[in-house]
């Protein structure tokens, strides 16, 4: 089933962030005010970080779709994760409109 929920920056309690000791890669602790604890993986911040700058600083694209890849070893890059969310060929139009409905 799927459930759609909006994290709005008042239902945030608390963030932490940084690489925890014996750890390599680095990861984001999101705690909600009704208990609900995130935690994502070095990877996950990386890519979604990267199509957010995109977005952001770039003149003409207005939004992307990321979707998961699993790299095999010869297309992936020393110590990068073997599944990456990586571009869709979707159309920016498509993907406004899907997150129109969405919200």
């Amino acid at each position: 089933m799927n459930h759609t929920r909006i994290i709005r920056n008042e239902d945030v309690e608390r963030v932490l962030i940084g690489i925890p000791k014996k750890h390599k890669h680095l990861r984001l602790y999101m705690k909600l005010k009704d208990d609900t604890a995130l935690i994502f993986q070095e990877a996950t911040i990386a890519n979604i970080l990267r199509a957010y700058l995109t977005i952001k600083t770039h003149p003409t694209i207005r939004a992307q779709e990321l979707e998961m890849h699993v790299l095999d070893k010869t297309s992936r890059k020393q110590g990068f994760a073997l599944h990456q969310l990586l571009e869709t060929s979707r159309s920016q139009e498509e993907i406004e409109e899907e997150l129109r409905v969405l919200l």
